[in-house]
């Protein structure tokens, strides 16, 4: 191996700028989603811009400009050494815990306070930045846990490294983020080498926490609603279910291969609320149908096998736990979001990965994969190529 200075050594970086080329098959699917997501959002928004006199083309380039953007995060993260995030997470951690308290200070938008108003008509939403966020920190703080074993400090640590942005987007409120917060975290803890003992412990510890959220009250009226119209899908279409009547009666009508593009009556007439954000995937099932709502899923299927490849084939336990962190985020999303669509997951507001309207959600999660696609980047060494191996 060529003689390398010091100061190369200690910043992580190949000796040869020739590294491992991207993956090529996590692109091309994140692109079509977000292709696709284009598509839905100009369908389902097109007929009821028109009808009030404005351009129906106006939500498109809005997702359009999201994507694009959403692409360039992407590959400014691949070229990002991810080894480089062990020095950034103090700082982003607390930068995040910043935006989240500053967002309680903002004018509530549909009862929350979840977002923080930028230029050009931007609402940035600091939640979903702390998934990635709790990622990075969780990855870094279990990355040693194989070698040094999962002592109780260390499940501690982890433990209060996300309780605090939990508190306080739990105030916003948003509980879908909660939610995703404690999958990925069990997760992970699992991937690092937890005890039986100590996850039956968490576990436990959660059960007793929403125990005391619901005889507290702590939780929405909403909220709660949600839950009960899960559980009793009967009662109520004409109130709480009556999204997920509108989003069944929409998915069902378009039986096989969909009614067309631009043809579902459902997406056409806004019938189903939320149709572009929460409940897009009504907008593929009723166009595309069952064929087109499979290959949907096979997608996300095909892109959560491949990043976890990735955590199998990286080179160190850090960019491992990385990738099976955002394996995991993408895999709750995915399916809570369809899930319930058709009724077999509760209403949480959840957006679907690269698919649904919004900004923050799609450059976060795309930002997310470049890290991943940084992990893959940095593998074991390839033959004939210089490679400085990074430390465990």
């Amino acid at each position: 191996m060529a003689v390398l200075s010091r100061s190369r050594i200690r910043s992580g970086l190949l000796t040869d700028r020739r590294r491992p080329p991207p993956d090529v098959v996590m692109f091309v699917i994140m692109a079509a989603l977000l292709a696709l997501g284009v598509l839905m959002v100009y369908s389902a928004t097109r007929v009821r811009l028109e009808a009030v006199g404005g351009d129906p083309t106006s939500a498109m380039q809005k997702q359009l400009v999201f994507a694009a953007v959403a692409l360039v995060a992407f590959v400014v993260t691949s070229l990002i050494n991810y080894q480089e995030y062990r020095n950034l997470v103090p700082y982003l951690y607390v930068g995040t815990l910043g935006l989240l308290v500053f967002a309680l200070f903002t004018a509530p938008i549909a009862n929350a306070q979840r977002w923080i108003r930028l230029p050009f008509n931007f609402q940035l939403q600091p939640s979903e930045v702390a998934k990635l966020v709790i990622i990075l920190a969780l990855a870094m703080i279990l990355a040693p846990a194989r070698e040094e074993g999962m002592r109780w400090q260390r499940l501690a640590a982890s433990m209060a490294v996300v309780a605090i942005p939990s508190f306080l987007i739990f105030r916003q409120p948003d509980l879908g983020t909660m939610l995703v917060f404690g999958f990925l975290t069990l997760v992970m803890l699992f991937a690092a080498g937890t005890t039986f003992r100590q996850l039956l412990a968490l576990v436990g510890s959660g059960l007793v926490g929403v125990a005391a959220f619901w005889q507290l009250e702590l939780l929405k009226d909403y909220q709660i609603a949600r839950v009960a119209s899960f559980l009793d899908q009967s009662q109520g279409l004409q109130d709480v279910n009556y999204n997920l009547n509108q989003s069944q009666i929409a998915i069902g009508s378009g039986q096989l291969f969909g009614r067309g593009l631009f043809e579902g009556t459902q997406t056409a007439l806004s019938y189903v609320p939320a149709q572009t954000t929460d409940f897009i995937f009504t907008a593929i099932g009723e166009q595309l149908g069952f064929v087109g709502g499979a290959i949907v899923v096979f997608a996300y299927a095909l892109l959560i096998w491949r990043i976890l490849r990735i955590a199998i084939g990286a080179s160190d336990r850090f960019g491992s736990l990385i990738a099976i962190g955002v394996a995991a985020t993408l895999m709750f999303h995915v399916f809570i979001n369809i899930g319930m669509t058709i009724g077999v997951a509760p209403v949480t507001g959840l957006p679907l990965p690269f698919v649904s309207a919004g900004g923050t959600a799609m450059i976060v999660m795309s930002a997310g994969l470049g890290v991943v696609n940084s992990v893959w980047r940095g593998r074991s060494p390839v033959p004939g190529r210089e490679y400085v191996r990074l430390d465990r």
